[in-house]
């Protein structure tokens, strides 16, 4: 098979772990065409993030500091990881050069005092770019043939939309293709990072947070892959979060439209524009374990067996939350009011995660992350208050709860089964909000109830026998 196998930073985070990723692509490699994309180590993203906020801070001690701890984690697994002496070498002067290029970015940026997008997007690849050497030297260690490529290098192309950069896929098909087919035909594994290309002047672009995903699925697009493997450390998308259900169990198939909607009502093992590279394609897809490669985990298709059509899949909570209610009795019959609420929350940078307006136009209800929720709070007050708002409401610290399963689309009942469940839990839903597609139920109650009202929907679906 031509697979695209991603690994996250958790599958590299040790010399150990290292060694079996690679043990495993050199195995893999041998009846199968393969390329590999990595995330940054676990940690060095977020590492890297760091560095940044310091030196808008100007502190630039500390953000050598940073630097230097992230240089030396890397060569401690670059020793710990490679056994043969000539190649320890050659992969130590390899992260020495990427190295000393973050290092004289960082002096730019420091010397400039100023983090703009762009420079941010090129301080923070550096984790996929450290990544990508170790892997491809460790295949070299064990006899297979490996080259690292960072995005850029691989021949992915995007827009210049730095932070949240998207591939213009023509180009990036042509130039992908063209710098992988000779390295697959002489068997030589590709190990690329992820999160990251280039756009049409050169500049490295990222595709935000979990962008990893992203890259992979860009490439198997690319190269028309018989499957895509997103490898974690989890053994696939779950019936609810194991945190909460104890019996929650792995889905073993579940259609594209089920994995998105999961996708952005939080399931972390998978970044939620994934799939746009493959709906044309339709290029099945695995969420499996890197340490429990027996598992073959979940399995993502366009077209699910019909056995697996269950009316709820999944119950999903995105908890530390809060609920603004806007109300006005000018809001009634006037046309823009939504668009004016919801560009005074652009402006300040705030994302609405729900909505539900009631049918009598007088109020609408928006539910945005706990973080935003002083900031949209501020803007909707100086900007509407007494004008098209005469009222404004807060709700702190509320779960969205969301039920997601193809299976629910015409199917009678469901919603009275999911309230009578809550309802017996003593819990209050304090908003409702379910699209036309019927893909998904979504509401709103205090997180003080959450848990309880995950596990008895679990129950009342029964979703611990799902498979």
């Amino acid at each position: 098979m031509k697979l695209v196998v991603k690994f996250g930073g958790t599958s590299i985070s040790s010399a150990q772990k290292i060694r079996d990723v690679a043990k495993y692509l050199h195995s893999l490699s041998k009846k199968n065409q393969i390329i590999t994309v990595c995330s940054a180590v676990s940690g060095v993203t977020d590492d890297l993030i760091e560095i940044s906020k310091l030196i808008q801070k100007g502190n630039k001690d500390q953000a050598n500091k940073l630097t230097k701890k992230i240089i030396q984690k890397y060569n401690q697994l670059a020793k710990d990881s490679i056994k043969k002496s000539q190649n320890r070498k050659k992969l130590l002067d390899k992260l020495d050069s990427v190295s000393v290029e973050l290092e004289e970015l960082l002096h730019g940026m420091i010397l400039l005092g100023e983090v703009t997008p762009r420079s941010l997007d090129y301080l923070i690849s550096f984790g996929e770019r450290l990544s990508i050497n170790l892997i491809a030297f460790t295949l070299l260690d064990l006899g297979s043939k490996s080259i690292p490529l960072t995005g850029k290098e691989i021949g992915i192309v995007t827009d210049s939309n730095f932070g949240e950069a998207r591939p213009l896929m023509d180009t990036t098909r042509i130039r992908v293709s063209k710098t992988t087919e000779p390295l697959l035909a002489k068997k030589i594994i590709p190990i690329v990072g992820g999160f990251s290309g280039a756009d049409q002047h050169g500049s490295i672009t990222t595709f935000g947070r979990g962008g990893s995903d992203y890259t992979a699925t860009t490439i198997a697009s690319c190269i028309n892959a018989d499957e895509i493997w997103l490898m974690s450390d989890v053994d696939g998308l779950m019936t609810a979060d194991p945190k909460i259900v104890k019996n929650a169990k792995v889905l073993n198939e579940v259609s594209y439209v089920e994995a998105i909607e999961m996708a952005l009502f939080g399931a972390k093992q998978i970044h939620p524009r994934t799939f746009e590279p493959l709906l044309s394609k339709k290029i099945p897809m695995r969420i499996r374990n890197t340490f429990n490669t027996e598992n073959l985990g979940t399995y993502v298709t366009a077209s699910p067996d019909i056995a697996t059509k269950k009316t709820v899949k999944c119950v999903s909570a995105i908890r530390n939350n809060g609920l603004i209610d806007v109300r006005g009795g000018s809001m009634v019959g006037a046309p823009g009011t939504a668009a004016k609420i919801f560009s005074t929350l652009a402006e300040v940078g705030v994302n609405i995660m729900m909505i539900s307006q009631s049918p009598s136009e007088s109020s609408i209800s928006i539910v945005v992350k706990k973080t935003d929720l002083d900031k949209a709070v501020s803007a909707l007050e100086m900007n509407l208050l007494g004008k098209i708002i005469k009222k404004l409401e807060v709700t702190t610290d509320v779960s969205i709860i969301a039920l997601i399963g193809s299976g629910m689309r015409g199917t009678v009942g469901v919603a009275s089964r999911v309230f009578a469940a809550v309802e017996k839990k003593g819990v209050n839903v304090v908003m409702i909000a379910q699209g036309s597609s019927e893909l998904n139920i979504a509401f709103v109650v205090k997180d003080s109830g959450c848990q309880s009202v995950v596990q008895a929907l679990h129950d009342e679906f029964e979703l611990a026998k799902i498979n």
